[in-house]
């Protein structure tokens, strides 16, 4: 796919934000300069993380009724109750990226209090996730108080337990704090009745009778101030049915790629499908559970790593949703059935009922790429296994960029998107990221 200025400016800077992030993680594990007593969250591995991040996929992989990228409030409301569970001994280089969007009624830190930061961060994620998961089968419910439980008992081995209380008490009010701010982010909106346009080139439903999901998701409250400002792509290529202009063109590659998919392309395209399985946002979380192991983060920088690309993705999509119910852009299977006259075409993974441009899994995938790279910068090859539960076989990348550009290009071979509206999506993400990490950089 052809390269936009926006991604490669991102691809410039990476390098540079992902040197401050480490440098600024590097710090905190040099001195002690964090608001409370007692040892820094550096100083922890991050299994209190990794336990609830396969305990949270479990829970989205077992939820129904919720559409696919809903599950990114999940996902980034959960990191930031996690970052700021651990906030007491966080250096300034660090919570200077605790720049979350009217999060109010926090509770005030001890500052002569040595928190035990794996119990924060334990009592907060088992609260928000009850907060979450409200109508969770039995099963998953008690495997929510069972972790909590056999963390804390662990805990209660290294520590006392007033300490353990206490900074599981300390947990439990951040979540509280921060599912309270969740509640009135927008959501509850977001299905609010909505007339779908008709004209030329405008987006149907397919079928006809599918509801438009989420119309109103764009007007929700960014997890970040300011993550999507100016985030939005500009008009997509114009709309004709003239076989010599190019929105024809781009619809007759879709037609001609769907007859000649190779068996790779195939297993792309289902790999990245994620309805059923993982979700979207549920798929870059199990990537995150996996390269937490991989690199062997400390708790610091798990959370951290939790708290930013949960936000990215979040705010990516309600970028996302804004720009395609502000453009409506039909979808290739309407066009290429009711214009180039294909009657009988259909695509390859099934059309979601939304408009066409741009992606939202594009732009959640270059959000969260760009965002794993500014963390944890370059990895090496990395073999993602999220979909060894259905049979689907691994797949290997040598980057985050590689991952997120595969996860776009995934909905071309399945038939859903257009490249314009892909490459449009994966710039809007790594927008959205440009701006919630010059957020957390002072001048």
């Amino acid at each position: 796919m052809k390269k936009t200025s926006v991604q490669m400016n991102g691809a410039r800077i990476a390098l540079v934000f992902s040197t401050i992030i480490v440098l600024a993680l590097a710090s905190c594990r040099k001195d002690d300069h964090h608001h409370g007593n007692g040892n820094p969250p550096a100083s922890y591995t991050a299994e209190v993380v990794d336990k609830w991040l396969a305990l949270q996929l479990r829970l989205i992989k077992n939820t129904t009724g919720v559409p696919n990228h809903a599950f990114s409030r999940h996902y980034s409301y959960s990191g930031v109750a996690a970052f700021e569970a651990i906030s007491p001994g966080l250096p300034s280089s660090i919570s200077q990226f605790r720049r979350w969007n009217g999060l109010t009624g926090l509770p005030a830190e001890d500052h002569s209090f040595r928190y035990y930061y794996p119990a924060n961060v334990n009592a907060a994620l088992a609260a928000i996730n009850r907060a979450f998961f409200p109508n969770a089968n039995a099963n998953d419910k008690a495997a929510i108080d069972s972790l909590e439980h056999a963390l804390n008992e662990g805990f209660l081995t290294k520590e006392s337990q007033e300490r353990i209380h206490k900074s599981a008490e300390f947990g439990k009010a951040v979540a509280t704090a921060v599912f309270n701010w969740a509640e009135t982010d927008g959501y509850k909106n977001a299905n609010a009745p909505y007339t779908i346009p008709t004209g030329p080139g405008l987006w149907k439903p397919v079928p006809a009778t599918a509801n438009p999901v989420t119309p109103y998701w764009g007007n929700n409250r960014t997890v970040v101030a300011g993550s999507i400002s100016n985030a939005q792509p500009g008009a997509p290529v114009p709309y004709s049915t003239d076989p010599a202009s190019p929105f024809y063109n781009a619809a007759k590659k879709v037609y001609e790629a769907s007859l000649t998919l190779t068996d790779d392309q195939k297993a792309m395209a289902i790999f990245w499908r994620d309805v059923p399985g993982a979700t979207s946002p549920g798929h870059w979380l199990s990537i995150l559970h996996q390269v937490i192991k991989k690199t062997n983060a400390r708790l610091d920088k798990a959370v951290m790593a939790y708290a930013l690309t949960g936000a990215s993705i979040n705010d990516a999509l309600i970028s996302c949703w804004k720009t395609k119910y502000t453009y409506n852009v039909v979808r290739p299977v309407t066009y290429i059935r009711e214009v180039m006259g294909y009657t009988n075409w259909n695509t390859f993974i099934g059309t979601p009922s939304h408009p066409e441009y741009s992606s939202g899994h594009a732009s959640l995938s270059g959000a969260a790429a760009a965002a794993f790279e500014k963390i944890f910068g370059n990895i090496g090859s990395f073999t993602d296994h999220t979909y060894d539960y259905l049979g689907l076989a691994p797949r290997t990348y040598n980057s985050f960029k590689a991952i997120g550009e595969e996860a776009s290009i995934s909905r071309f071979y399945g038939g859903i998107h257009y490249e314009f509206t892909l490459e449009a999506g994966l710039a809007e993400g790594r927008k959205v990221v440009s701006n919630i990490f010059s957020k957390g950089v002072k001048n």
